[in-house]
């Protein structure tokens, strides 16, 4: 079986400085995911979100993970903006921020639809 590939006219490849700027933000919030242990992060907060709580328990065990390794996990997604913390003594408390992720769709369907 053979597929044919139709030509297609260089103007079709140009990008706007507005869809530049697009992509290298949809390139920064896809990095952020781009981790397992991230991902998992996320998946753990929206169960509980969805449970109306928030993490303050300690994720290194259920994610196996050293302790600096999950506080760095935690870092790139807060700089992302997917998740918040609020410090609630003597833990702090994460949240899934459901703006960035409703955001991080409908980039991604922009760019790739």
């Amino acid at each position: 079986m053979t597929t044919e590939c139709k030509a297609t006219n260089k103007s079709s490849f140009s990008t706007s400085d507005q869809e530049l700027q697009l992509e290298t933000h949809f390139v920064s919030l896809a990095k952020a995911l781009a981790h397992p242990a991230r991902v998992r992060i996320l998946k753990i907060l929206s169960n509980l979100e969805k449970a109306g709580g928030c993490l303050n328990s300690d994720l290194v065990s259920e994610l196996g993970l050293a302790q600096s390794t999950v506080s760095e996990h935690l870092r790139v997604l807060k700089q992302a903006g997917f998740i918040t913390a609020e410090s609630i003594p003597p833990k702090m408390c994460y949240r899934i921020n459901r703006e960035c992720i409703s955001s991080f769709d409908q980039l991604t369907r922009s760019i790739l639809m």
